[in-house]
């Protein structure tokens, strides 16, 4: 991974060793050891003196959602709870966190004052993945003509420089919620994994849900969380990054369909948990909501634009 990082690799020879990963299951030694690879080479960022947690799905689900994860955050926030945020460009979807938030305006950054403003004034921080860890450069290209999910999305969480204490984290099958469940007991992480029986990397309302957190596991139909089963395409992102932002906005402003704004809130309440375990997911379901119609989601949003401007 160090000298893939270095550039000494062709894109063939790349390639060719991301297949490996496509033909065998990966090892829990070895993805730790490319966690490990990935950081030691990443740009430095100490943001100890906030209690941050990130909340990121792995991608990879090929459902093209909204974003999801990204709008939970920014209720999460303006409920009062610091994120920093670890993403990227859409690798395998219309719209990744990356795509959506620039589209706003966001100005990507390392630097660690705008991130500490941002983190006092919005609750939300974003660390873009591409310049924090510039080692990917070289991958970044094969994965993207690849076309497919490959550990690279499996790593993303793993590799926030901030390394957040409170992990909330989506995946896309039930494997990878083992693999990662092995991960976060390894790092000591309060951690939740979460996935959507019918693929989706989030509480998709969709279908029943399981949910692996420190404490054990669960699994809940849409009904036992609260709310009514909805179509998956109630979740589609369209076919541009303007098609997902719209909904994100919408979202935001609390002038989305029933169908999105439940599943975002449930997502957020989740997040919420994650950060205080002691609570009900109906009172996290509660603060999130509150979050959202009272604007405070939305303000953090314009604050953290403010700030990345």
């Amino acid at each position: 991974m160090t000298n893939m990082a270095a550039g000494l690799y062709n894109e063939a020879q790349i390639a060719a060793f991301i297949s490996v990963y496509l033909m065998r299951s990966i090892e829990l030694d070895e993805i730790i050891g490319f966690r490990d690879a990935l950081l030691s080479m990443a740009v430095k960022i100490d943001l100890s003196d906030f209690p941050i947690m990130d909340i990121v799905g792995t991608g990879g689900d090929g459902k093209n959602t909204f974003n999801i994860s990204t709008a939970a955050c920014f209720v999460v926030a303006g409920a009062g709870y610091d994120v920093a945020k670890h993403g990227n460009y859409g690798a395998t979807s219309v719209s990744g966190s990356s795509n959506v938030l620039e589209y706003f305006g966001a100005k990507f950054t390392t630097d660690v004052s705008v991130i500490k403003q941002s983190l006092d004034s919005s609750g939300f921080a974003y660390l873009h993945a591409p310049i924090f860890n510039p080692a990917m450069k070289h991958v970044a290209p094969v994965r993207k003509n690849l076309g497919v999910r490959t550990f690279f999305n499996m790593l993303g969480p793993l590799i926030n420089p901030a390394q957040p204490k409170y992990q909330c984290l989506g995946v896309y099958s039930l494997k990878m919620m083992r693999l990662y469940s092995y991960i976060y007991q390894r790092l000591g992480a309060q951690y939740t994994i979460v996935h959507s029986l019918d693929g989706y990397d989030e509480i998709s309302l969709t279908d029943t849900t399981k949910i692996v957190n420190n404490a054990g596991e669960y699994v809940y139909t849409p009904e036992e969380l609260g709310y009514n089963k909805i179509a998956q395409e109630s979740l589609w992102g369209g076919e541009t990054v303007y098609d997902a932002a719209t909904v994100f906005m919408l979202v935001l402003e609390n002038k989305a369909t029933i169908a999105q704004i439940d599943t975002v809130i449930i997502n957020a309440a989740l997040a919420i948990q994650t950060r205080c375990p002691l609570k009900s997911i109906d009172e996290c379901k509660d603060e999130a909501l509150k979050s959202l119609q009272s604007g405070a989601a939305l303000k953090a949003f314009k604050k953290f634009i403010e700030i990345y401007n």
